[in-house]
């Protein structure tokens, strides 16, 4: 299995365009990225989807002049790889102070609180 390719955080709003839908030509991609965020400029777009190509995170498929997009690693596997890249970096790999950090920082609603103590219940 080929090593899932570091992606840049401005790359991850590339691959979540494509990964909602693909194939996708770059003007597309762009005026998807576009409806979020209006200063999305051509040029940065075609340089982050050439990068996408050239680390092995986006494939192509020509069509006369045209190129259409379309992801080669999935999307969960690289929130993994990302997730435990943040976990190691941030909270030197442990869980608990990350999981810690979170309730305490963050507004959790009661179904929120009901959801995760079934997921702890289950481990």
């Amino acid at each position: 299995m080929k090593p899932i390719p570091r992606i840049s955080e401005t790359e991850w709003e590339v691959m979540k365009v494509v990964w909602q839908k693909s194939p996708r030509s770059a003007g597309e991609i762009l005026d998807e990225l576009r409806r979020d965020d209006p200063s999305w400029h051509p040029k940065t777009a075609k340089t982050l989807i050439a990068r996408l190509v050239q680390k092995g995170a986006l494939g192509f498929r020509k069509d006369g002049r045209a190129y259409f997009y379309h992801p080669l690693v999935d999307e969960r596997t690289c929130s993994s790889v990302e997730s435990e890249s943040f976990l190691s970096r941030v909270f030197g790999g442990s869980l608990k102070p990350l999981l810690v950090h979170m309730v305490e920082e963050k507004k959790l609603s009661a179904s929120d609180i009901k959801e995760l103590r079934k997921l702890l219940d289950g481990k």
